[in-house]
């Protein structure tokens, strides 16, 4: 191996050996990477998202496994040390078969000092990581007293035990497969004066407009120097030569903004960013900074307290859904299929994403991604529905984590509120040990949660925290599942106890961070992981991926309640899509009709981290299920929804504006009979205030024949409109007629989009287009009466080999539940 001089980094990663003590097993593995993407290409194991590979791979979370590679150097003069982080997650680093690490957080970072085990020539670093299922089951032995974890989620045991991923365990929507590897950087480096720890930023917003940013460096030596340092923000440089000690050093330099360009999310102003840079002679750090105040209102009021995110003064409805790691396995994700998965959730109109606690601290680009699109984060520190150890080295662990995580990403102006974890409140009510002796565990959780919130408050002390949640407030310990009055709650007896969607209307949140109803996966995902003899909801493959207790019987169940049994196993997917959508527009339309009381619907769940049956809205690879379409239009920042009375004599058409401008609406009502004829029933003119939400009508419920159902037209003043239709009833109850749907126009345009025109002849209700090419619509789910044709552009996510046209099916509910 050739030589190199000695550079300041010397970067890692690439092609890696990975084997496993005591086998045979010797393959490559890209760093950054994981094992069991490595172990597939390498065709060691089957593919483990397809058929039933996930029981035929579980030997390898069983193993340990060693990464391995060789570098050179020219000379080991200074001081170096390697940088490494999100590894994952017991692991022991080895240069030159000297230890020089015992890592066992994947959250943190680490720096060890590697200058002893250097030499100069030929350089080995060797990184064992240990079964996370051994260390798991090795650190519960050693607990004082047991620590319970959700058996129902993780059917690998004990992750509660280890600083990692918690649904890598398993979950009620993913593969149980426990990954490890190294998914971040690997990077020898050479330290010189000093290097940069961290840079974080304080914002001060004057009375007359202006702003003081404080931006604040931690710098690290060994020995007592001076640094020359530069502070940029856009166009303004400056140069501060500063005395460095030993150890950490804080170095602040403030820039005045006099008329500053202010940050919002998306929908409510402009999306301001500021280049910001903190560089020395050896490293440079950059942060786009967007400038914006938060504040959190909890006011108390009649009906308990709010819960309203305040961005630069103005209270901001939150539209928005969880998401979850893009992929289970890290080897499969990338920026640019995750951007893709974001870009989606704000072209639905949202503006919120809820980082849930059972994942990752995302990569910063996710971050940066979400500043330029206006997505207001809700980040949750990484404890999830488990819980967890409260002993001296799990508290120091967890505040590093916690300290590191903070000033990592504080900076980022789409995160607006840390939360403590998802769930583990109402998990102290789940396990036998906790209920039987609450006070032990509740101080445990108790210990634990402080920490948290301390090491955040150290961290970034303008940052908005929040204990947990579902939370009614702070330092309440009370169950907050079914608490509408206070906080955010968590509303799932729509889904858990399978109750009607109507039962959605009976409460009334002040924030609803999680509510969910399932559908399967897209035909086209289906197929990428079962046979033809699989398609069946009842078959093994189809049965493995769904995760949820009960998920299957339950979808089936729903359809019973509102459908006419679906023919055959597409429509069975497809109907399935389309009462998913049906159950969160429910909850969605009237929840936001309740505002300023309810300030925020966040659904379960934006995205799939493999094929799978689930509650998301977008199909593992990113294609828009059904629902998609709908949270695009029930999203929108001035929509018009029909919602019943509560004894169901009344249908009021909502009117909410979530727009900082007044707004006024033309809405037009019309009949419509089972062959799609149309007889205007009334028109109305609306206006509504900014942030607000009023009736704009309504209608006895006995103005709707049984043979008829209720459709709307709106346009706003502000360029916005839309349509929908409302059924006094079940679907199951319409005796719906052949719809003839017809393509009147299907031609490849120019720019290699897919032009469409679909007509129809009669009532045609949630037509739905699909292919097996994978692509976006203009518009899906949508509905047509009689005479009534769409325009609908698709485009493909690939360009189209040249004059091919993909092959598109044809969904409604009428064909859909028909055997002619």
């Amino acid at each position: 191996m050739m030589l190199v001089s000695a550079t300041p980094v010397i970067d890692l990663a690439g092609a890696w050996r990975l084997s496993s003590p005591g086998s045979d097993h010797d393959v490559s593995m890209a760093v950054p990477g994981d094992v069991h993407s490595a172990l597939h290409a390498a065709n060691v194991i089957p593919d483990p998202y397809f058929a039933r590979n996930e029981q035929v791979v579980q030997w390898v979370a069983q193993r340990d496994w060693v990464l391995e590679r060789s570098f050179a150097l020219a000379d080991t003069d200074g001081d170096w040390y390697l940088d490494v982080d999100y590894l994952d997650t017991i692991a022991t680093v080895f240069v030159n078969d000297s230890i020089v690490l015992e890592a066992d957080n994947c959250f943190r970072r680490y720096r060890p000092d590697v200058s002893k085990a250097l030499k100069q020539g030929v350089n080995t670093i060797r990184i064992l990581l240990r079964s996370s299922i051994v260390a798991g089951a090795a650190l519960q032995e050693k607990q004082p007293f047991y620590i319970p974890y959700s058996t129902a989620n993780s059917p690998i045991p004990n992750g509660n035990m280890l600083r990692k991923p918690q649904s890598h365990f398993g979950w009620d929507w993913n593969i149980a497969v426990a990954p490890l590897g190294l998914y971040g950087t690997v990077a020898l480096k050479r330290l010189d004066t000093a290097r940069i720890e961290s840079v974080v930023s304080r914002q001060f917003h004057n009375e007359d407009g202006s702003v003081d940013l404080h931006v604040s460096t931690t710098f690290f030596a060994k020995a007592q120097g001076v640094a020359q340092v530069y502070f940029s923000l856009d166009d303004e440089r400056v140069r501060l030569d500063c005395g460095i000690a030993a150890g950490e050093t804080v170095v602040t330099h403030v820039f005045h903004i006099e008329q500053p360009r202010l940050w919002w999310p998306a929908g409510s102003g402009e999306q301001a960013l500021y280049d910001m840079s903190v560089d020395i002679p050896s490293e440079t750090v950059t942060r786009k900074i967007g400038l914006r105040t938060v504040e959190l209102v909890t006011d108390k009021d009649e009906a308990g307290s709010r819960f309203a995110l305040k961005i630069n003064g103005r209270e901001i409805f939150c539209r928005g859904a969880n998401w979850i790691p893009a992929d289970a396995l890290f080897s499969r994700s990338s920026p640019q299929q995750t951007e893709d998965l974001l870009q989606s959730a704000a072209d639905a109109n949202m503006n919120m994403i809820r980082i849930w606690g059972g994942g990752f601290y995302e990569h910063d680009w996710f971050y940066d991604i979400c500043d330029r699109l206006g997505l207001m984060v809700w980040q949750d520190f990484m404890f999830a529905c488990n819980l967890y150890p409260s002993t001296g080295d799990f508290l120091e662990n967890v505040e590093i984590e916690v300290g590191y995580q903070v000033k990592r990403l504080a900076t980022h102006p789409s995160i607006t509120l840390w939360c403590g974890d998802n769930e583990l409140v109402g998990a102290l009510t789940w396990f036998e040990e906790s209920r039987k002796d609450r006070d032990r565990y509740l101080v445990s959780y108790d210990r634990l949660n402080r920490t948290i919130e301390q090491a955040m408050k150290k961290a970034a002390p303008d940052a908005i925290w929040w204990p947990s949640s579902p939370a009614s407030g702070l330092l309440d310990f009370n169950d907050a599942w079914h608490a509408d009055g206070s906080g955010d709650m968590h509303y799932w007896s729509v889904w858990h106890e399978n109750k009607s969607f109507d039962n959605y209307r009976t409460v009334h949140p002040r924030f609803c961070s999680e509510f969910g109803f399932q559908s399967y996966t897209s035909l086209p995902v289906i197929k990428t992981y079962a046979e033809a003899k699989d398609m069946n909801v009842a078959s093994p493959v189809m049965e493995l991926h769904q995760k949820n207790a009960g998920g299957n019987e339950r979808i089936a169940a729903t359809m019973f309640r509102y459908f006419r049994f679906p023919k055959d196993f597409p429509n069975f997917v497809y109907l399935s899509q389309i009462q998913q959508g049906l159950a969160i527009k429910t909850a969605v339309e009237y929840w936001r009709s309740l505002k300023p009381h309810c300030m925020g619907t966040i659904y379960w769940q934006l995205n799939d981290t493999w094929p799978v049956a689930s509650w998301s809205s977008l199909d593992y690879g990113g294609r828009w299920k059904a629902m998609h379409y709908l949270v695009r239009r029930f999203f929108q920042p001035v929509t018009v929804a029909a919602i019943p009375s509560e004894d169901n004599s009344t249908i009021r058409f909502s009117l909410v504006n979530d727009t900082m401008e007044d707004i006024s609406v033309d809405l037009s009502i019309s009949l419509v009979t089972m062959s799609g004829e149309v007889s205007l029933l009334t028109s109305v003119q609306a206006i509504c205030s900014p942030d607000a939400a009023v009736t704009a009508t309504s209608i006895a419920a006995s103005q709707v024949p049984a043979d008829c159902i209720l459709t709307w037209h709106f346009t706003t003043s502000n360029g916005m409109g839309g349509q929908g239709h409302y059924v006094h009833g079940t679907y199951k109850a319409l005796e719906l007629e052949p719809a003839g749907l017809t393509v009147l126009r299907e031609e490849i345009e120019e720019n290699g989009t897919i032009e469409l025109t679909v007509a129809a002849k009669g009532l045609a209700l949630f037509v739905m287009i699909e292919s097996e090419t994978d692509g976006r619509y203009s518009d899906n789910a949508f509905d047509l009466t009689a005479g009534e044709s769409r325009r609908i552009v698709f485009t493909p996510s690939v360009p189209l080999t040249c004059g091919v046209v993909p092959e598109f099916r044809f969904y409604d509910l009428q064909s859909c539940q028909s055997v002619d």
